[in-house]
């Protein structure tokens, strides 16, 4: 089960077991739906038509953004897990603030993109990281400032080893 708003006063309460068994708000929601492939999905509901694509999907804070029939949808989910701790007061307890950035893996560093001082926001690139044949673009986990830099460029990085610390 999961809790879908799309603001402060749309909120709908979503049980999806797979695309043929959704109930939203405790009755059965009956669509069809067709996977167009490269995140683009056709759907009939109640007799009408609508394109669906996902625009990007945040999984640490369950943020989804959608274009239906070209107007753009931002949901936030809450699955039971989320739901748990807002009811024991714990919601902030997610959020806590970040302090540093590790490497999610071995790995080359090909690019630095920030400075000390300079003011990132959450999904801000900091770093590239080069791993098996394949680079990857390390992104701000939050919102904050580059406190100091703990690698240079071409340094070789072992998973966890910290790479950017936060002030």
């Amino acid at each position: 089960m999961f809790q879908i708003s799309t603001g402060p006063a749309q909120l709908w309460e979503v049980d999806y077991r797979n695309a043929n068994d959704v109930s939203l708000n405790g009755q059965p929601f009956t669509w069809d739906i067709a996977d167009l492939g490269s995140g683009q999905y056709h759907v009939l509901h109640e007799g009408r038509s609508f394109t669906a694509e996902v625009v990007s999907v945040d999984y640490a804070t369950k943020n989804i953004v959608l274009k239906v029939n070209g107007l753009r949808v931002e949901l936030n989910a809450k699955d039971r897990f989320d739901l748990l701790l807002e009811r024991l007061g714990m919601s902030n307890a997610v959020s806590a603030k970040v302090n540093e950035l590790k490497a999610p893996m071995p790995g080359l560093i090909v690019d630095i993109r920030v400075t000390p001082g300079q003011a990132v926001q959450k999904g801000d690139p900091l770093l590239v990281l080069e791993a098996m044949k394949m680079e990857n673009i390390l992104k701000a986990p939050a919102d904050g400032t580059v406190g100091s830099l703990k690698v240079a460029l071409r340094d070789n990085v072992q998973k966890g080893q910290v790479l950017v610390q936060f002030s």
